[in-house]
């Protein structure tokens, strides 16, 4: 017959144990980890451009004349070179004209003005449409405050 139990062993025995076991929510969160970062490149949209610095120093003046293209107020696209008259396009106008520039003269430096009150879709349609046509960057032209020293 075996010995009886002491009740002190009983105890020890039957103790409810009281810490916790971490190892499933470590699991959990590198799943969540590794899920968030693939997916987190995959939510990035937009166009790649270099926009200026806040400083808003004018840019140092080039051989090469300037493309521009001006947005109005309505939305319609102009495009000009140099201090020529602005001309207005179509979207598919200014792709070709601006892709025949790059082309001839890949350094040639690009402006996109856009009115203060053309709805910003408009002005970024533009800068697509000259991502488009192979411009690598594109500036974007303001006017100085008048308060400016």
């Amino acid at each position: 017959m075996p010995a009886p139990m002491s009740p002190a062993s009983r105890r020890s025995r039957r103790r409810p144990m009281a810490e916790i076991n971490v190892v499933p929510y470590i699991d959990v969160m590198l799943v969540l980890l590794v899920i968030f970062m693939v997916t987190a490149p995959l939510l990035y949209q937009g166009v790649e451009i270099e926009l200026p610095r806040a400083s808003a120093e004018p840019l140092p003046q080039q051989d090469q004349e300037a493309v521009l293209v001006a947005v109005d107020a309505e939305g319609n696209y102009y495009f000009s070179v140099g201090a020529a008259e602005p001309e207005a396009v179509d979207t598919d106008t200014l792709l070709t004209r601006v892709a025949a520039i790059v082309r001839r003269q890949p350094g040639t430096p690009v402006l996109v003005r856009g009115d203060q009150n053309v709805p910003y879709g408009k002005v970024v349609q533009a800068m697509v449409q000259l991502q488009a046509a192979g411009v690598p960057k594109v500036g974007l032209s303001t006017q100085m405050p008048d308060n400016a020293p």
